[in-house]
């Protein structure tokens, strides 16, 4: 569980950080995008939320981008 939740805080501190796309985070910590997209999306609101509130707003401003 600790393994995970580091994971998680981690993906979620380096797209905070960079503004990092879920494809880039992927990359850079060598798991897949359905990885990253669970973490991010389900997981990271439980272990900080405020958090989470950040990268929902960065990957938002991505997806915005893309399309």
């Amino acid at each position: 569980m600790d393994y995970l939740h580091d994971r998680v805080i981690a993906l979620a501190q380096y797209i905070a950080d960079t503004g990092a796309t879920v494809r880039q985070a992927a990359v850079h910590f060598g798991i897949s995008k359905s990885t990253v997209h669970k973490d991010l999306s389900e997981r990271l609101a439980v272990y900080n939320r405020p958090l989470y509130l950040q990268v929902k707003q960065v990957l938002e401003v991505n997806k915005a981008e893309r399309h």
